[in-house]
């Protein structure tokens, strides 16, 4: 029998810790719960709100509906020959164990995302990267249920319209559709990516031979953890912007401007520009209003100093994105799913 709770507190279920109440609220671990919610009368038809680990959501008010907080655990191996394996992870799961799971069998190609906080379900939907690797670089396929029609469905790669920080399952299927399980494709032959500019400071010079997985694990850790908050001590969701894209040409008059700029040349003639720069020129890097502030180290993260309501970070956000903008002539769009 599934139980629902009534208003009750999202404060342990969001990174940022904020105090929101969900009107109904429930937690599963089967499909077949689910289910049972999207042919209940009363459930059925009502607004509802998958969530994980609450990393990646900044709640601005009550959530009038029903909040499904998926749970269900698992990792096995479905698929291996000489050169990969293919993993299936229950979306419940949290992302860094499985991160840990691939670096104690050596399966290569998600050590880089070591420590990304929320579960498997999450991923896809995000499209997570950082230090140059993206999930849908070992994407496979996913599978879940569609909430409107209650229909199973598989994705692959190809229909997840995978992006920068994007995937169809924010656009426009959000809201529409809860992933149950995670497929990756991984190699089994050594194969690092070191090009991203901090860990190739710490990694540039190393023997790649000697070099192992662990190692290149332990690194990314260390980096992030030099770099970022530990929401259990400030509440936050990691990056709360994107790194805004622009044209060579767009480029070619900021590098006049301000000479100093940082950036990542992509293809297509096309440049990266760090968020947390343009921040941090802005005068924001570490910059506190009440009980908001960005972090010290990071001025990419917005950070919770205590009792910040949604709202106020949410406002301090936008104070970001228009002193960028009157500084800059640069949008930028927040990572964070901001409801």
């Amino acid at each position: 029998m599934i139980k629902i709770q009534e208003n009750i507190s999202l404060k342990p279920y969001n990174t940022f810790g904020v105090n929101v109440k969900a009107k109904y609220f429930t937690s599963v671990v089967l499909e077949k719960e689910i289910l049972e919610i999207l042919q209940s009368k009363r459930f059925g038809s009502m607004n509802k709100l998958i969530l994980g680990g609450g990393s990646n959501i900044l709640f601005t008010k009550n959530y009038d509906g029903l909040v499904i907080h998926y749970v269900e655990k698992g990792i096995r191996l479905v698929e291996e020959n000489e050169k990969y394996v293919i993993i299936e992870s229950s979306a419940g799961e949290i992302w860094n164990d499985v991160v840990s799971y691939c670096v104690e069998n050596k399966y290569y190609g998600i050590e880089n995302l070591s420590l990304i906080p929320g579960r498997v379900g999450a991923a896809p939907i995000q499209n997570i990267g950082a230090y140059g690797v993206e999930i849908k670089d070992v994407f496979e396929s996913l599978e879940g249920i569609n909430l409107e029609s209650g229909e199973k469905k598989i994705y692959k790669k190809n229909e997840c319209k995978f992006d920068y920080r994007d995937s169809i399952f924010k656009k426009e299927l959000k809201g529409k559709f809860i992933i149950t399980k995670v497929k990756l494709k991984l190699k089994k032959e050594k194969q690092f990516n070191l090009n991203y500019r901090s860990l190739n400071d710490y990694l540039g010079k190393a023997n790649k031979e000697k070099l192992t997985i662990r190692r290149v694990r332990e690194t990314v850790n260390k980096i992030r953890m030099s770099k970022l908050p530990d929401p259990q001590r400030f509440g936050n969701a990691g990056s709360f912007f994107k790194n805004p894209e622009v044209s060579e040409e767009r480029f070619i008059e900021l590098k006049k401007n301000f000479e100093e700029i940082v950036f990542f040349k992509l293809d297509g003639k096309k440049y990266k520009i760090p968020a947390g720069f343009l921040i941090e020129k802005c005068g924001y890097k570490g910059k506190r209003i009440g009980d908001v502030a960005t972090y010290n180290r990071q001025a990419l993260v917005i950070i919770n100093m205590g009792r910040a309501t949604g709202e106020q970070i949410k406002n301090f956000s936008q104070e970001i994105q228009k002193a960028v903008f009157d500084k800059f002539g640069i949008e930028l769009t927040p990572e964070v799913n901001i409801i």
